[in-house]
């Protein structure tokens, strides 16, 4: 299947190299949302979403004074995920199907934009939302999202267990990597020609899953800050670092913010 890449949100955190790892400390940073439209036998499918279209029009409402403080993200109506596919020639009423890795807000905060669509997720991480989890915003889900959701049972993948092929979605699946949140997952594609891995957030820089691991201080200790399981979150990047060292032929990995991945992976898309 084709698969294209995309950025559904840049922001802009304080911190320079300290965030990022590019030169310059007295900067800001720039980190991505990470989005892939694949164009399957089944339709248009959508990975991760970004903060979606309300949050250019109505960001303090959409996203939070904190995140907008924290974050500064850059508000760019061109930046949303349907625009993106506009400009890709495509219709997003098109989009039946939309997976996440998880339903932070620079994740799933444009599930608004494709109500048509069935939302694939883990389980655990739905029940985290229902039970009132505070770290959701429920202003995001209230169109009332068609969600599918998935139980962390399933067969091997290279090195990692109950991963689950989605309903009517060959070639597409859900890898377990809890840590960030407790039902966070990774969803690799089958393009055909590899796979391609998108790790959401089970790591934040590039260099994390090396095999000399490095993430700037700043980003570091944000990574730890919004942990919700560190053991599983160390022992998810230690698979993440096996899979890269083993397989780096047959699957490629990226991180959802980090810009090196990005810039890697949508310049190859356009080839």
């Amino acid at each position: 299947m084709r698969v294209h890449h995309f950025n559904c949100g840049t922001m802009r955190p304080i911190g320079g190299k300290l965030v990022d790892g590019r030169p310059g400390l007295f900067r800001r940073a720039k980190l991505v949302c990470h989005c892939m439209l694949a164009e399957t036998d089944a339709g248009l499918v959508l990975i991760e979403t970004g903060m979606g279209s309300p949050s250019v029009t109505d960001p303090a409402r959409w996203l939070g004074s904190r995140f907008l403080r924290t974050s500064n993200p850059v508000a760019d109506e061109t930046e949303t995920a349907v625009s993106r596919i506009r400009a890709l020639g495509f219709d997003p009423a098109d989009v039946r199907d939309v997976v996440v890795t998880h339903l932070d807000l620079d994740h799933a905060g444009g599930l608004i934009d494709f109500p048509q669509a069935r939302v694939h997720v883990y389980g655990k991480e739905l029940d985290a939302y229902r039970a009132g989890n505070p770290r959701y915003r429920d202003v995001q889900f209230r169109h009332g999202p068609q969600w599918k959701s998935y139980s962390d049972t399933g067969d091997r993948w290279f090195g990692f267990d109950a991963v689950r092929e989605l309903d009517g979605l060959p070639g597409i699946a859900l890898v377990p990597l809890a840590g960030h949140t407790a039902g966070h997952a990774g969803i690799a594609v089958d393009t055909g020609n590899g796979w391609v891995l998108n790790a959401g957030d089970a790591y934040f820089f590039h260099q994390e899953i090396d095999a000399d691991p490095y993430c700037p201080p700043g980003l570091a200790m944000f990574e730890r800050r919004v942990q919700t399981l560190p053991g599983p979150r160390r022992d998810n990047q230690r698979r993440l670092r096996t899979l890269r060292r083993d397989h780096a032929d047959e699957v490629t990995v990226f991180a959802s913010h980090d810009l090196a991945d990005f810039e890697r992976l949508s310049e190859r898309s356009r080839v």
